[in-house]
């Protein structure tokens, strides 16, 4: 069994070189004012952008190995992941998460203390063909039964205007990740490679990627598995992940 997974990995990791080779990048570096970030882009209609918590790898806190190992042994592979929202110390999703159709965690509109309370808070959802990130009460309203989602906050960019609690020169400086639906269609996953403040990182959704929504994912635990170009953050430990899935060519 594990000389058939080990060659499962090779296989998988074979599959990866060629399918970088061969596609255009999904991921550039950028510079934002004082920072640098990393952006991935991906568009739904063609990638399977699939959410997977704690709890559905039987494990206390989900890892980006772990989840390698998970779909190998179903024939798939991820070529990008991250972490994918808030969670409480049992690894269990703050508020919102859906896996594959199903409701694991439920849309919390509570209010309390943290970021993920820094109203308004937001979804990340998808659906079939599509993506978006969606403030938490329009989403309640609009009735989405998506295939996957994930709720965390605050949100940084609502309908194009910025968190109204950012400060431009806010001191809280951290290593931020989020999402950011793009006018195309395409969805916009960054990752700052320098500590940063929220303001800063929502300006770079509004005025670089011109993401009229988007939503901080996390900031203690930002992490990235980009093969593509060499990040592979394997200390990282999760509530949520966040990955592009395809399946192995045989």
């Amino acid at each position: 069994m594990r000389v058939l997974l080990f060659l499962s990995f090779l296989l998988a990791a074979l599959t990866l070189r060629s399918v970088a080779m061969a596609e255009p990048p999904k991921c550039a570096e950028i510079e934002h004012l004082s920072g640098r970030y990393t952006v991935c882009t991906f568009d739904p209609a063609q990638e399977t952008i699939r959410l997977f918590g704690a709890a559905t790898l039987a494990s206390r806190g989900a890892r980006y190995d772990q989840l390698n190992t998970h779909l190998l042994r179903n024939g798939q592979h991820m070529t990008f992941a991250m972490n994918g929202g808030m969670y409480h110390p049992d690894y269990g999703p703050v508020g919102l998460l859906v896996e594959g159709g199903r409701e694991t965690g439920a849309l919390n509109r509570g209010d309390a203390f943290g970021n993920f309370f820094l109203k308004p808070n937001g979804v990340f959802w998808v659906g079939e063909g599509r993506a978006g990130v969606m403030e938490t009460e329009a989403f309640a309203r609009a009735g989405l039964s998506p295939r996957e989602a994930t709720q965390s906050g605050p949100m940084l960019v609502i309908d194009g205007k910025i968190h109204p609690r950012f400060l431009a020169d806010g001191t809280s400086l951290q290593i931020r990740n989020g999402v950011g639906s793009l006018p195309d269609g395409r969805i916009a996953f960054v990752i700052s490679n320098d500590p940063v403040r929220f303001h800063d990182f929502a300006t770079l959704f509004r005025d670089r990627l011109h993401s009229r929504n988007a939503l901080f994912l996390d900031g203690s635990i930002s992490s990235l598995y980009a093969p593509e170009i060499r990040r592979h953050d394997r200390n990282a430990v999760m509530g949520t992940i966040i990955a592009v899935v395809k399946n192995l060519p045989w």
